[in-house]
């Protein structure tokens, strides 16, 4: 007679996990947004207000904003990224109480769970900007820790001279901390201005400019051309996208420090991206700066 019980598995025999963890993987945003929202109050696990620090299980009741959260069990398969080009004046929110436009409004539709943005860029600020269903991975591509590479095309008024270039290498000190280029490479310009390629390990709020500011220089344009290995389109059409797949998405999982050999193919949307994806490079952590047409 066979053991019912024998190879089960399911939401049922999970071990639990830490609450923001859960609602990461449930597609609800990063890690980071989910212990905001737990700070304020808006998480509940079985009729209680939830605190940092709590574990849930499969059979938990877990609200948020009064919300019932169902909780999909290995669904990595179903991970999705996509490549956006943001343009200037949109915002990466998903409201704008001035109604300006937003990111959220040019994406595709998806069925488990929900867009996140992996870190934000300015509303001046255009360029590559990584999108994702799968909250583990927003937040270890956002963390210091990962130091993963930020590239951006910077266009600064006037000249530069080689003592605030040198500055910005050694470091400055900002409201924040301390910060830094891992390096500055110029690429052209005339005498009204200069353009750089900077490479940056974090993403701390408006940094690139910051730092320019800081040794008082003004940038009249910034463009994130790289994030880690995934590299804006040579072409870029601004408010477009393109999913993520195949060799680049697995080396942008284990720049994360995720198994890639979960990875999955995704239907029609990643056969139409595969092509374009197998065309990126895979530059390492400490990579030269890839310049391209701005």
């Amino acid at each position: 007679m066979k053991n019912p019980k024998r190879g089960r598995s399911g939401p049922e025999t999970q071990e639990p996990v830490r609450l923001q963890k859960a609602l990461a993987e449930a597609g609800l945003g990063s890690r980071r947004d989910i212990e905001g929202w737990i700070r304020d109050g808006r998480v509940r696990v079985n009729g209680r207000i939830a605190k940092l620090g709590d574990r849930v299980a499969a059979h938990d009741k877990v609200l948020v904003d009064g919300q019932p959260v169902r909780r999909r069990a290995a669904k990595r398969h179903q991970m999705r990224v996509l490549a956006y080009h943001k343009p200037e004046g949109e915002v990466v929110t998903r409201r704008d109480p001035e109604g300006r436009p937003t990111i959220f409004r040019r994406l595709p539709g998806i069925r488990d769970g929900r867009w996140i943005a992996v870190g934000r860029l300015d509303l001046n600020t255009a360029g590559l900007l990584l999108v994702t269903n799968h909250g583990e991975l927003a937040n270890r591509l956002m963390h210091p820790s990962r130091a993963i590479e930020r590239e951006y095309a910077v266009r600064v008024r006037g000249k530069v001279s080689e003592q605030a270039l040198q500055q910005l290498v050694n470091g400055v000190e900002l409201e924040d901390g301390p910060a830094r280029f891992e390096e500055v490479v110029p690429s052209g310009g005339s005498e009204s201005h200069q353009w750089f390629h900077v490479l940056i390990v974090e993403g701390r709020n408006r940094e690139v400019r910051r730092l320019w500011e800081a040794v008082g220089c003004t940038v009249s344009r910034l463009k994130r051309v790289r994030f880690g290995n995934v590299i804006l389109d040579a072409r870029p059409t601004p408010g477009h996208w393109r999913e993520v797949v195949g060799e680049e998405l697995a080396a942008l999982l284990t720049l994360a420090g995720l198994d890639a050999s979960e990875l999955r193919p995704r239907g029609a949307l990643a056969d139409r991206s595969e092509s374009r994806a197998r065309a990126a490079s895979e530059p390492s952590r400490r990579s030269k700066p890839h310049r391209r047409s701005r």
